[in-house]
């Protein structure tokens, strides 16, 4: 698998910092259909979580989050990028960002088990443009793929 960089859009919600919080909203989000590209979440402040997610299909995850009740601020956007594991793999992505004075607001990584890897990263909406032309331009030495068709819009 060659390594893909895709812009994709995300959606958070800031709900309440209790237990099943989150498995409340992804029952609902799967009754309804909602096919997930990527979930994170974590604390901010007092008794909160932000809930990030990343659908396949955008106006799915509006309908079911509609239908629960759930308030989502987005859309957002970030990058995700995916390919086969190997050691320095996201060396590289950040290499060519700090080489171009694009900071790297988060990111979270995962690594399928198979040999696969999904990695989310952000940046500041302003270097989005930017960090997509760093991303996958110039000298790939094999190490990036290139952005989906469709998948940028400015």
């Amino acid at each position: 698998m060659a390594e893909t960089v895709k812009i994709v859009e995300y959606y958070y919600a800031v709900v309440g910092d209790r237990p099943g919080e989150a498995r409340r909203l992804m029952e609902h989000l799967s009754e309804k259909g909602v096919n997930l590209l990527a979930f994170t979440a974590f604390p901010v402040g007092d008794d909160k979580s932000q809930l990030d997610f990343f659908p396949e299909s955008p106006q799915q995850l509006q309908d079911a989050a509609q239908d629960a009740g759930v308030e989502l601020v987005g859309p957002k956007k970030a990058f995700l990028i995916q390919g086969d594991d190997r050691v320095g793999a996201l060396h590289h992505h950040h290499l060519k960002l700090a080489n171009a004075n694009i900071n790297v607001h988060a990111a979270n990584g995962v690594v399928s088990g198979s040999g696969k890897y999904g990695y989310i990263l952000w940046v500041a909406p302003d270097d989005l443009k930017r960090a997509a032309e760093v991303l996958v331009g110039g000298e790939t030495d094999g190490h990036f793929g290139t952005l989906s068709p469709g998948s940028v819009d400015w």
